[in-house]
């Protein structure tokens, strides 16, 4: 049976890199202070740490403050283990959305009278911020503050510490990870997806190849998937892939040190094709006007004078026809690759 542990998160850093409170941001329409609490609330005893009165007491939890200010999570782990019901206390960080219940739990299996303190480790990162600390470590922690070092791996190595490896547990790096800097929070969103949709030949593959450019620019990886509404040839007449298939392969793939390429017979859709291209930033599909993905719809006057999607799925319009008094969606010129760009960004909160 798992030992009974209170939880304590911190959320009073300065949030220096961030430029704003860290644990007052959103993701996904909720706060990362609410998450974590949600998450963790069914533990014995949920406590924040916090600098100054006036954040946090809206969750209804207890609230501790620091004592001694600016010296870093060692103060606020010294106030929440003094205040905790529980011998031992998880303890994290306000900047982990991540954070699991069941992360937890398994920890917590791992309590016995030969430790005091017991800290997540994988192969890059010792993470006291995502640990077990028992009040046996009360005195030593004061000591360590009273004579100004505030390094928690001090901490660590003056206690008996049980380091639980992550990679011998069933969870992943997210779980802990950090949202430390503007980039890290946009980067919340991905992968994002839309489409490039407009009538044929109106310029979506052109607009594609450029937008591809612009997210590599940035260290985004990308991926395209182009919905065809005929039939095309992959397995060109001739070669050991087309052979394959004549034989009645349903799949056939080949690969070098460089590439690699499947085509498959039977029915699919866009999602299980992204599930197939693997992990990316950004996943654009070319066509699918009349989908329910937010889209850049590509309209040119050779090819056509209206927009001809459902305004409500519009990110923008890329065009030399249209006008913004047309339509509700921002206009951009069909080389205005770089509006669209910064449109796009903006839509989807990476800006």
């Amino acid at each position: 049976m798992t030992r009974a542990i209170s939880v304590g998160v911190l959320a009073g850093g300065k949030s220096t890199r961030m430029g704003q409170n860290k644990a007052l941001m959103e993701w996904e329409s909720k706060r990362f202070i609410d998450r974590i609490c949600d998450e963790l609330g069914g533990f014995s005893q949920v406590l924040i740490s916090a600098a100054a009165k006036g954040d946090y007491e809206y969750l209804g939890l207890p609230v501790v403050y620091d004592e001694h200010a600016d010296i870093g999570p060692m103060e606020g782990i010294y106030q929440i283990l003094s205040a905790a019901n529980e011998e031992y206390v998880f303890i994290c960080a306000a900047d982990m959305p991540f954070i699991k219940k069941e992360l937890v739990e398994y920890m917590a299996e791992f309590i016995s009278s030969d430790y005091d303190c017991y800290c997540l480790v994988d192969e890059d990162h010792i993470h006291p911020l995502c640990a077990i600390y028992s009040k046996k470590m009360l005195d030593v922690i004061k000591e360590q503050i009273e004579s100004g070092h505030y390094r928690l791996l001090n901490v660590l190595r003056a206690v008996r510490t049980k380091y639980i490896s992550l990679e011998k547990s069933c969870f992943d790096k997210q779980v802990v990870r950090n949202i430390n800097t503007r980039e890290e929070y946009a980067r919340l969103v991905l992968p994002i997806v839309f489409c490039v949709s407009g009538i044929k030949d109106s310029g979506k593959t052109g607009l594609i190849v450029k937008l591809i450019n612009e997210f590599i620019g940035e260290a985004y990886s990308v991926a395209v998937i182009k919905h065809d509404g005929h039939e095309y040839v992959m397995d060109y007449e001739g070669t050991d892939t087309a052979r394959f298939a004549e034989a009645g392969a349903v799949c056939t793939g080949i690969f070098s040190g460089t590439q690699y390429s499947l085509n498959g017979k039977g029915q699919v859709d866009e999602r299980e094709l992204m599930t197939r291209c693997g992990k990316a930033d950004v996943y654009i599909l070319e066509g699918l006007k009349k989908s329910a993905y937010p889209k850049i719809e590509v309209v040119r006057k050779e090819k056509s004078s209206a927009s001809v999607c459902d305004e409500k799925t519009l990110i923008c319009i890329a065009t030399d026809v249209v006008s913004q008094e047309d339509v509700k969606c921002p206009v951009f010129g069909m080389d205005d690759v770089q509006g669209i760009f910064l449109c796009v960004k903006k839509y989807f909160g990476l800006e």
